[in-house]
């Protein structure tokens, strides 16, 4: 009996773990489940549209069935239909309107289309199908938004955008079937947008959104062509090339190289699966006509629409990373000229972080805006800072380490305030949060332990969070490595090697590299980079001849006082030399004097 207890308390513990568990990703995801249950519903809708203006006869398309044709199945009315102006033949309950094995006559024939132009005759089998495969696409684009492949969080904003696209996407294929000029196979394609619609995927939101993107919906142009190969192949195959074309894109001008190219690559898909589907040419022309203007007018269409995506969104796109990364803006002016220090150690750390990022293959260019603006927070006290003292009196000696603390931690949250009042993209904003972790700042706290032994860490630490990104852990170093390679004396390659490796070991012993997917691998090449261009920014030079410890002088003041010296000695000699003269000059007189005299 006590076993059975056990048991039964072991499954009651069980099983409200699991629901805890189910009720807290509920709470924690709720708005994600409702967009894509809207997103299921609005599909069935028009999945619902789509079948109910088929003319269909129970699951069998009218099409299917000719006067004189013999027929292999046997069809019963469902229900009595009476006669009317368009089909005034009658259709009584239980009726055999067609025999299997026999023809089908002229008045069976007419019964048929009474019974698929009529209402009551919706084919709800397809429709259920319908419903059952938009559920499963819906939660393999639930499950492609799951932790398991991005390491950050999925924002709202992703969601709605996708699912929008999707819903037009999937709308267009359906307004496809239903016209003449595109309901084949090979003409759909040709009015279907999924390439702007990835297009905009990709540049807003990165290359693996949009790969996922493409299977979900070009499984739902499978459905909406009535699971026929052709549409959902080409779909698929050119959605996943578009995601790779514009993964490099930088700047406006290479959208029309890619759309031009997007043109090309339509045509050859299209080519090669009338080829591989035994399709005949005699309309070629017009289909990759059709598919290599989709192709060029999205990349177009696509320059028209970033913009206003962009504001809406607030995005890191490349084409917005490119506009922030200019330094003329006003920010980056006001730092120049209030924190000079700040603003030369930013771009010193922008140059290491954009060089390890493109070593390691992460986002090279949002690593470099990152770092351009990292420490804005720090405009508001520009003084307290080492970098902008300008080698006079250090401010902190004057005042508490508590306070020292509190000064310098706020630069932090300075910066991210700043950032959301610029609207600038939440990467950037991560980046300037967990550039600092939350790690010990150790000079003020051993100063403080100085005075009260019982000091905590956690009083003298950073309120941010660990970087959860690559990108934010790369800045990280940057800005540690940076700041601390200038305190080196004689920083040649082997001792920045060492003081660089000590600097990153130590972020990893402090469990600031956690949460940031940097593997060992990623770490050395990330070393190596750092101390290669640190190597170049701290060269030695040949000492010139001429060249005198700044101390001592300027090398022009040494050439002045040396020119000074020759001047002098030429005055004097020239003194002693009219003095001679003088004398000279001066005895004739005196004899002549002397002899008058006389």
């Amino acid at each position: 009996m006590k076993m059975k207890k056990d048991r039964d308390s072991n499954k009651k513990g069980t099983f409200s773990y699991i629901m805890g568990s189910v009720g807290r990703y509920i709470k924690s995801n709720y708005s994600v489940l409702i967009m894509i249950f809207v997103t299921f519903v609005v599909c069935s809708g028009l999945s619902f549209v789509k079948i109910a203006t088929t003319s269909t006869i129970s699951s069998y398309n009218l099409e299917d069935y000719e006067i004189g044709q013999i027929s292999d199945i046997t069809i019963k009315a469902t229900k009595s239909l009476a006669p009317d102006a368009y089909n005034p033949v009658s259709v009584e309950k239980d009726e055999k309107v067609i025999r299997k094995g026999f023809p089908i006559t002229e008045e069976g024939y007419a019964k048929l289309k009474k019974m698929a132009e009529a209402p009551a005759y919706i084919d709800y089998r397809a429709f259920a199908n319908s419903v059952i495969f938009h559920l499963l696409n819906c939660i393999l684009f639930f499950f492609f938004r799951s932790r398991l492949y991005f390491k950050r969080k999925i924002e709202f904003k992703e969601i709605v955008t996708e699912c929008l696209f999707y819903l037009v996407i999937y709308a267009m294929a359906i307004f496809a079937s239903k016209t003449v000029l595109f309901s084949s196979a090979f003409a759909m394609p040709v009015i279907i947008p999924s390439t702007l619609c990835v297009v905009l995927v990709a540049i807003l939101f990165g290359q693996l959104n949009a790969v996922f993107f493409s299977i979900v919906v070009s499984l739902g142009v499978l459905n909406a062509a009535s699971y026929q190969l052709v549409p959902f192949l080409f779909t698929l195959t050119i959605s996943l090339a578009t995601s790779r074309i514009v993964n490099k894109i930088e700047r406006r001008i290479d959208m029309i190289f890619a759309s031009l190219l997007q043109a090309l690559l339509n045509v050859v898909f299209l080519l090669v699966f009338k080829v591989i589907f035994n399709d005949s040419m005699n309309e070629a022309v017009l289909s990759l006509t059709g598919v290599a203007f989709n192709g060029f007018i999205s990349g177009i269409l696509c320059l028209g629409l970033l913009t206003p995506l962009e504001m809406i969104l607030n995005t890191a796109s490349p084409f917005r990373l490119m506009e922030l990364s200019d330094l003329n803006n006003p920010v980056m002016k006001k730092m120049l000229v209030t924190c000079s220090g700040t603003y030369n150690h930013s771009m010193m750390v922008a140059s290491l972080a954009e060089a390890a990022c493109r070593e390691i293959g992460a986002n090279s260019l949002l690593a470099r805006v990152g770092a351009y603006y990292h420490d804005i927070g720090k405009m508001d006290n520009p003084e307290y800072f080492v970098e902008n003292q300008n080698g006079g009196e250090n401010i902190h000696k004057a005042i508490n380490p508590s306070l020292s603390v509190s000064i310098i931690r706020s630069h932090v949250k300075r910066g991210m305030e700043k950032a959301h009042a610029m609207r600038l993209p939440q990467q950037i904003v991560d980046i300037i949060g967990e550039h600092h972790g939350n790690q010990v700042i150790a000079y003020f706290y051993n100063e403080a332990k100085q005075s009260d032994p019982n000091a905590s860490s956690d009083d003298y630490a950073y309120t941010g969070n660990p970087p959860s990104t690559k990108e934010s852990a790369v800045v990280m170093l940057a800005d540690t490595v940076e700041a601390a390679c200038r305190t080196l004396e004689k920083p040649s390659v082997p001792r920045l090697d060492k003081f660089i490796s000590a600097l990153i070991n130590g972020k990893i012993e402090l469990h600031q590299l956690d949460n940031c997917d940097l593997t060992f691998n990623d770490l050395t090449k990330i070393h190596d980079s750092f101390v290669q261009i640190l190597a170049g920014y701290y060269h030695s030079r040949i000492e010139y001849p001429d060249q005198k410890d700044p101390d001592s002088g300027s090398v022009s003041a040494e050439k002045d006082r040396t020119l000074d010296k020759s001047a002098e000695k030429t005055s004097v000699q020239e003194s002693k030399t009219r003095e001679k003269t003088a004398s000279k000059s001066d005895e004739p007189k005196k004899t002549r004097g002397k002899n008058n005299a006389k």
